[in-house]
């Protein structure tokens, strides 16, 4: 089974929760925590991360909290998940950090385990923080097929 971390689910929904303020102020932490039910020291670690490769930065005293750094149609949803989950790679062969396969040179199902891992990567970059808003208020619904307008 193909699974999704927490890291990378929650990063998701708690940058989802920033771009709902994109040009308003900031979103605080707590806030976050209370409408995705998750707790403020497991966001803290992601928020950190998500600050450190420059998806958000956070602003300190009263009225501070985290905004993005971009527009939400400037961020995808795969640069989130790539910053806190690392690379696609859906088995050992193409892990860019492990030691890989011994049979990488003479597997025939290595090259359909690439292009899926492409397919992946493709479609959750294609997928803006804007695109997850818009789909909130049913402004312009997902196609998951692939026939986006």
């Amino acid at each position: 089974m193909l699974k999704l971390s927490t890291k990378g689910q929650y990063g998701v929904r708690a940058m989802f929760e920033i771009a709902r303020n994109f040009g308003k102020g900031t979103t605080t932490i707590r806030e976050i925590s209370e409408r995705q039910e998750v707790s403020v020291s497991y966001l803290e670690q992601l928020l950190n991360k998500l600050r450190h490769a420059g998806l958000v930065d956070s602003v300190k005293g009263p009225g501070g909290g985290y905004v993005l750094t971009r527009e939400p149609s400037k961020v995808s949803v795969g640069e989130v998940l790539r910053v806190l989950e690392g690379p696609v790679a859906i088995t050992t062969c193409l892990d860019p950090t492990g030691d890989g396969c011994a049979r990488v040179d003479n597997c025939v199902t290595r090259m359909l385990w690439k292009t899926l891992g492409e397919k992946i990567e493709s479609f959750l970059d294609g997928i803006s923080l804007q695109e997850l808003l818009n789909e909130e208020h049913n402004i312009v619904p997902l196609d998951f097929g692939g026939n986006r307008p």
